[in-house]
């Protein structure tokens, strides 16, 4: 919903860590849910892309309540700042995460975090 994932192949990167069989069967409930469903790739018809359904977007706010508690509890990549906008505009942050799936714009919501950008996380953790 807000990295931009649609395939396999980018679910088994995104540095969670999960097996190949899990990940596949995760994919495989929450197509039978409804959450997500999965679409042939245009360029490729061997890719499955996968999307979330209005049902899946239905789950933003909580997911985003969830994804800023974690980071103010737990350690995390995600940069402090970035979550301090997030969680003090939410109802922008869900009309634009609603916006790019309507619009079917992958474009990543959140950047992808590095060791550079998360800088101050470790230390506010520590406190």
């Amino acid at each position: 919903m807000v990295r931009g994932l649609r395939t396999f192949k980018d679910f088994q990167q995104s540095g969670e860590g999960i097996a190949t069989n899990i990940l596949a069967d995760r994919l495989r409930k929450l197509e039978a849910c409804g959450i997500i469903l999965s679409e042939t790739d245009q360029s490729d018809a061997r890719r499955l892309n996968y999307r979330l359904t209005e049902k899946g977007v239905d789950l933003a706010p909580v997911l985003l309540e969830l994804l800023i508690w974690g980071a103010r509890h737990e350690q995390t990549a995600a940069p402090c700042a970035l979550i301090a906008n997030m969680a003090e505009n939410k109802d922008q942050v869900l009309a634009e995460a609603r916006r790019r799936w309507r619009d079917r714009d992958s474009t990543p919501l959140l950047p992808a975090f590095t060791e550079k950008n998360t800088k101050g996380r470790k230390e506010r953790a520590d406190e």
